[in-house]
């Protein structure tokens, strides 16, 4: 099939940045593309062919974009399902697959797909309302700390806490969710594994992911992570073996942990271009976002090497801060060598919320990693 410049229409479900960026790859290979979101403000809006307005949740709203296009795919997993399962049952290439996104999109059913392929991961127990989790701590069943996840909707954080005691559930939604021992781990490690339509896999670097402590939301990514070479392949062999397993079509963002003793445990996945992947604008020789366009077109995949060691820092509202955005001091890391803020098209900013990144890119990691600190402490997410 012809895709470029032709009557070839690709859908996207959502158009947050993640879509956004995405579009940069569309445009550069004239690729006519659909987006359905809720918002008028969608940060895609401004990139698209076409933009449709409507709720990812609901079944007519997916269905009617997929009636209008030759591939369907997302930049987010909470959509309908059973539209797009209509969909495919109908004839329409959907990427990922319905069947992956049923297993990803539910966190209790991720973690029992890795449990019933070998994939080690942390333990876990699920429930079907939060008051259960009382009643098993009081029977000894559950021992502080562990970490709070809901099954479904949580992102950036959210969806997701550390109870060290009862009071700290107090608050969170009462419907299904899981409860996982918590970690002591060495590092947060991810690996991107791209799958094309007819089986072609390659892998990203390993990069490590820095926190922010309050936040539950990453700081810094670090590409290539700074890790025995032993411990990276063992986490891109699990990342291989998961891909493989759950048979993805487009990028696999896979979390993991490395443990004190030195294991990788799976802490959970994302089948889309990924917060963990932004570094490669910059710093790769096929950048994620281009990936994922190859891989749902059953395209070559491109080489995943790094040219130059990359640092992303996520661009989040500063705390106190709520209203129209102001990037404060930006012409001051724009001074820096090596420095590409990106800016997502929120005109709002709150606490937290993810506004943008920049990207840092040196030959020397350490260098890079230097100049990512100075850029957290230079530029501001803050409100007029």
């Amino acid at each position: 099939m012809n895709y470029f410049s032709s009557e070839f229409k690709l859908g996207i479900l959502g158009g947050g940045q993640l879509g956004k960026m995405l579009l940069y790859e569309t445009r550069k290979f004239d690729i006519h593309t659909k987006v359905l979101d809720p918002s008028d403000e969608a940060p895609s809006r401004i990139a698209c062919n076409e933009f449709f307005k409507g709720d990812l949740m609901n079944f007519d709203a997916v269905y009617e974009l997929g009636k209008k296009v030759d591939v369907l795919t997302i930049e987010i997993e909470n959509v309908n399902l059973d539209a797009l399962e209509k969909l495919e049952d109908e004839g329409l290439k959907v990427f990922p697959p319905t069947r992956a996104l049923r297993i990803i999109q539910n966190k209790a059913k991720q973690k029992l797909f890795y449990v019933d392929n070998n994939i080690p991961t942390a333990d876990f127990q699920r429930f079907a309302y939060k008051s259960e989790i009382e009643d098993s701590v009081a029977n000894g069943g559950l021992k502080f700390p562990f970490i709070w996840k809901a099954t479904q909707f949580g992102y950036d954080g959210q969806g997701v806490k550390v109870v060290r005691k009862l009071e700290d559930l107090n608050g969170l939604p009462a419907g299904e969710c899981i409860t996982e021992e918590m970690i002591n781990f060495k590092n947060e490690l991810a690996v991107i594994v791209a799958r094309s339509a007819s089986g072609e896999v390659k892998t990203y670097p390993v990069v490590e992911m820095e926190f922010h402590p309050e936040a539950n939301q990453v700081e810094y990514v670090i590409c290539p992570a700074r890790i025995d070479a032993k411990i990276a392949e063992k986490a891109q062999e699990i990342a291989l073996q998961l891909s493989n397993k759950i048979k993805h079509v487009g990028l696999l963002a896979v979390e993991m942990f490395q443990t004190q003793d030195d294991r990788i445990l799976v802490n959970e996945v994302a089948p889309r271009p990924h917060n963990s992947g932004h570094y490669s604008i910059e710093a790769s020789y096929t950048n994620q976002f281009e990936q994922h366009i190859r891989a749902i077109l059953d395209l070559p995949l491109g080489n995943t090497a790094s040219k130059v060691a990359g640092i992303m820092v996520n661009l989040v509202g500063a705390e106190g801060h709520t209203g129209n955005v102001v990037y404060e001091n930006i012409e001051r890391i724009l001074s820096m060598d090596g420095v590409t803020p990106h800016i997502y098209g929120k005109k709002q900013t709150r606490p937290f919320r993810k506004m943008g990144h920049v990207t840092i890119v040196n030959n020397d990691i350490k260098e890079a990693r230097r100049i990512a600190e100075q850029v957290k402490n230079t530029i501001k997410v803050i409100s007029e």
